[in-house]
């Protein structure tokens, strides 16, 4: 009998793995693939952009936390963390409010109360807040951003009391953001709201999807810097470098 010509090897396409690919090459094939999601969720409620806002009632934000303490407990059996650690125990449930009531709570919650008063003595020159802390969660890995925010405007007919640029600040960053959409929401929303001459919103702030996941070695002292610049201090040069001065460290 004679001896059978071994069988070739056939060749096949070596399809790359999904989690292999880089940011930008999943939404070009997400892009290429025409992919949609879904505009409402299982419940029927209407969801909306990661830095949005719709405020809702103290209970419907109560409803929200069971839900999400089990969805985590499936997160934790996926990743094979026992709950019988007690380290981990409570953890989904201290992730869900975490979630709801800190760090995302500004996509659920009222426009803070923001105290406006007449310009009487018609001052034209900048006013400015900074070192103002901005704690947000990055929309695209779920990470701190951690940093500073300066304020810088020259009233129109009105005055924004000091403290409420804060508040203005964290209702924005609390919620899945990118740095520069978080600039530019503070300023049309201070924008709408006095109507200034000239308005300036730098943020300075670390990124710890950068940090934590080690991209490239080291970046535990990279910062990210963004500025927003609006009417005179867009258009007049010497006065944005006075900015600028203004709010350096």
């Amino acid at each position: 009998m004679k001896n059978k010509k071994p069988l070739k090897k056939q060749k096949t396409k070596i399809t790359e793995n999904f989690y292999d690919l880089s940011d930008e090459e999943i939404e070009e094939l997400r892009n290429s693939k025409g992919k949609k999601y879904p505009m409402v969720n299982e419940l029927g409620f209407k969801l909306f952009d990661s830095n949005g806002n719709v405020p809702l009632s103290k209970e419907e934000i109560s409803e929200m936390l069971p839900l999400l303490e089990q969805k985590f407990e499936e997160v934790l059996d996926i990743l094979r963390i026992s709950r019988n650690d007690p380290n981990t125990t409570h953890t989904p449930a201290r992730i869900a409010r975490m979630l709801v009531n800190e760090l995302l709570s500004g996509r659920y919650q009222k426009p803070p109360v923001t105290t406006v008063f007449p310009n009487r003595k018609k001052i034209d020159e900048l006013i400015i807040s900074k070192g103002i802390e901005v704690m947000s969660l990055c929309s695209h890995h779920w990470q701190t951003i951690s940093g500073h925010c300066a304020i810088g405007y020259i009233p129109g007919d009105k005055i924004l009391g000091v403290s409420k640029l804060s508040r203005v600040v964290e209702w924005f960053a609390r919620r899945g953001q990118i740095q520069e959409e978080l600039g530019e929401q503070i300023a049309d929303y201070i924008e709408e709201l006095i109507h200034p001459r000239a308005l300036g919103v730098v943020i300075k702030a670390k990124h710890y999807c950068m940090i934590a996941r080690g991209v490239r070695g080291s970046e535990a002292n990279s910062v990210m810097i963004t500025s927003v610049m609006r009417g005179l201090l867009l258009e007049d040069f010497n006065l944005r470098n006075e900015f600028l001065k203004l709010i350096e460290e």
